[in-house]
């Protein structure tokens, strides 16, 4: 028997994998026991820098593009951000007026979803 330890979108598996002579599909499935991975740091705004309005990521995806800064005034509808989603781009507009407290990623990262993307006040 063989063991090997594989990463899969970030979580963390010990695989262990039995060695044999067949080579067919009647061959065992390997036993996988996930093993919880350390969450990667993420950079923090500076406290008090946060706003009370989260703008969230409707889905998993990758920035493209910010269009907007911290200390912006916004209106409702404008576009924040750009997010591809499944070849797609998305605009993440503001919920409503006010101006912006964080950004909270940039160009090139990747989100899952429900992410929060930037704070308002």
């Amino acid at each position: 028997m063989k063991n090997y330890t594989i990463t899969v979108n970030g979580n963390v598996y010990d695989v262990t994998v039995e060695e044999g002579a067949s080579t067919g599909a009647a061959a065992s499935a390997p036993v996988v026991a996930p093993k919880k991975a350390a969450p990667a740091p993420k950079a923090a705004a500076p406290a008090g820098a946060q706003g009370s309005v989260k703008v969230n990521a409707p889905m998993q995806g990758k920035i493209v593009s910010v269009k907007a800064t911290a200390g912006q005034a916004v209106k409702k509808g404008e576009v924040l951000l750009v997010l591809e989603a499944m070849k797609m781009e998305n605009e993440i507009v503001a919920p409503q007026d006010g101006t912006i407290a964080s950004i909270n990623v940039g160009a090139g990262d990747k989100v899952e979803s429900g992410a929060v993307l930037a704070t308002m006040n």
